[in-house]
């Protein structure tokens, strides 16, 4: 294998006189380098995009979402509060009524998702960060508070702790919507806003936070609950601690971790990602055809020097293996400057952020990148694979050429 590695360094360049073959030689290597560029970029960037997503959407839904498989609500009852509440890794259970409603202010009105939360979710510390106004307080000296997103604001010019400007929530009385004629088909009720979060566009322009106890008496529920979600303690996973919760609670219930909760849009991304990996794959092996005729034009210049190899005891294996060493080389070449320049641009890019994405309602103002180890090697086996299909054909036309002329 030593002297298959030293001849092959040899034959990298071939030297003055074949000046062409120099020249298919270093095309290749640049095709090569810049498309692992564009594989590296691409794959970092739709893994910044990812873990983005995750952050976004892990903030305002929980570790653990349990609802009901049929039906919009179920029953919250002692003895299956102190089921779940006796499994292992978990520390916080916070109840939710979550339906649609009507908010009014002034002449304005609008269609947004009311989602009562029990006291304990404050404790959770999901949404922190991400109040731009006022705080997460939910109920102060014993008054009730909503928390409302920016577009919800921005709609209804709704105003924060004015506690002679409340917002009026309507919600279809059920006891009264089924008569014919009821005017008065609609509970309404009144609470102050106390808070704005802004995290995302389809969040912010459509839900608000308000006490559990408020949603119950808006929509005439005792002990129906819409969802459960679950905080898990330190220390423990979150699927471990899923899986516990599933078999406790059967079929009748659907636990889901937070990627479950949007496993199709992740799904999407992934698929995404793939799509676009195959399709740079499919032209770099393409781009191969170069490393084809690079090797092959060098097959027919070094029948001399392939002659003297076989006077000297070199096998067929030998030649065959000789040829394919060259075009991985030049490959790999090809690969590791790519690699190194991709990387390079990831780092600068993840440190200074010199590539905006120039919408102002973007969530973030640079693009996203992350470089996973997983996808480097992913790259490099994909080079090496395409690189050793173009070698083949002139490997074996070198361990098969008729040298008698020079023997």
């Amino acid at each position: 294998m030593k002297s298959i590695l030293f001849i092959a360094r040899r034959y990298y360049f071939s030297g003055k006189n074949l000046l062409l073959i120099n020249v298919i030689s270093i095309l290749s290597i640049l095709v090569v380098a810049v498309i692992t560029i564009a594989l590296v970029i691409i794959m970092s960037v739709f893994n910044g995009m990812e873990n983005v997503i995750r952050s976004l959407y892990n903030s305002f839904d929980p570790e653990i979402k349990i609802t009901p498989q049929q039906g919009k609500t179920f029953l919250m009852t002692d003895s299956l509060h102190r089921l779940i509440q006796k499994t292992d890794g978990v520390f916080i259970i916070t109840e939710v009524i979550e339906d649609n409603a009507v908010l009014s202010y002034k002449n304005e009105t609008d269609v947004i998702k009311i989602k009562g939360l029990s006291e304990n979710f404050e404790l959770q510390h999901r949404m922190d960060s991400f109040m731009v106004a006022g705080d997460m307080k939910m109920n102060r000296q014993g008054n009730d508070l909503a928390i409302i997103g920016r577009g919800v604001q921005y709609k209804l010019s709704v105003p924060v702790n004015n506690q002679f400007a409340p917002v009026q929530i309507f919600y279809p009385d059920k006891d009264k919507i089924k008569r014919p004629g009821a005017f008065d088909a609609f509970k309404i009720k009144s609470i102050q806003v106390g808070g704005v979060f802004a995290i995302e566009k389809h969040y912010d322009d459509n839900y608000i936070f308000v006490p559990l106890s408020f949603t119950q008496e808006l929509m005439n529920y005792d002990k129906e609950r819409t969802s459960l979600e679950i905080k898990i303690s330190e220390g423990f996973s979150i699927d471990d601690v899923r899986d516990r919760l599933k078999e406790k609670l059967g079929d009748t219930f659907s636990v889901l971790n937070s990627d479950e909760q949007h496993k199709v849009l992740l799904r999407a991304i992934k698929v995404e990602k793939f799509v676009v990996n195959v399709m740079l794959s499919f032209i770099l092996a393409i781009s191969s055809v170069g490393i084809f005729f690079c090797l092959t034009m060098l097959t027919l210049n070094k029948r001399k020097d392939i002659a003297v190899l076989k006077a000297l005891g070199a096998t067929k294996t030998f030649i065959r293996n000789l040829f394919m060493v060259e075009g991985m080389l030049i490959a790999l070449t090809g690969a590791i400057i790519g690699m190194s320049l991709g990387v390079t641009v990831c780092y600068m890019q993840q440190h200074y952020g010199f590539i905006h994405i120039g919408t102002e309602t973007s969530v973030i103002e640079e693009y996203p990148i992350e470089v996973r180890t997983a996808d480097l090697i992913w790259i490099g086996c994909t080079v090496i694979c395409i690189s050793f299909a173009a070698s083949i054909r002139p490997s074996i036309i070198a361990s098969k050429l008729n040298l008698k002329k020079y023997l």
